[in-house]
């Protein structure tokens, strides 16, 4: 009977497990690719888990940026942003469809060119950070209402999608998404009620 355990060879036989490998490997530091993700609902206001995601990874050290096209924040805007943990910027527009009544904004187009002026001056800074690489996470929420309002342009996200630096994830919210967005997505998540 043999019996097999690392100690039953001789100081002598120890040659037999040099090996120069180490000499001729250098290592080299990869860099992943960022994905994007898409988080669909049939309603809006369902994307919590995505926020709780955004504050764990600040948590942990990575970079976050949360702009929250259209929804406002009080006295925020891209100049008054909140950071929480050190590591996440939240950003909201500073005046958006929430805040008004709809007859109110039907009946006043000053009132609607404010509104989508606020949420285009957020997407400009959106796609500055995302061809930038300064962040390693960006999350667009509700960015899919602002495309099918004609708020942002559709052919816009996607030039800048495709042009971003490539190590970031990105994240994008919508209720219902355009098929050439969802060809792009490395990951679909559908959130039900």
């Amino acid at each position: 009977m043999v019996i097999s355990s690392p100690n039953n060879y001789s100081e002598s036989n120890l040659n037999v497990f040099k090996n120069d490998y180490h000499k001729n490997f250098q290592l080299k530091r990869i860099i992943q690719n960022g994905q994007i993700q898409i988080y669909q609902s049939p309603y809006r206001g369902s994307y919590s888990s995505v926020i709780r995601d955004s504050l764990r990874n600040a948590a942990i050290g990575r970079k976050v940026l949360l702009a929250q096209l259209m929804k406002s924040g009080v006295n925020q805007g891209v100049s008054n942003s909140v950071n929480l943990c050190g590591n996440l910027t939240w950003l909201r527009s500073l005046y958006s469809y929430d805040q008004y009544d709809s007859e109110e904004i039907v009946n006043n187009q000053n009132l609607k060119n404010t509104i989508n002026e606020s949420i285009n001056e957020l997407w400009d800074l959106c796609k500055k950070e995302l061809l930038s690489g300064s962040y390693d996470q960006i999350i667009l929420d509700e960015i899919f209402l602002a495309v099918e309002m004609k708020i942002i342009d559709k052919s816009d996200l996607i030039s800048t999608l495709e042009n971003r630096f490539i190590s970031g994830d990105v994240i994008l919210t919508g209720t219902s998404i355009p098929k050439d967005l969802l060809l792009m997505a490395n990951q679909i998540t559908e959130l039900r009620s």
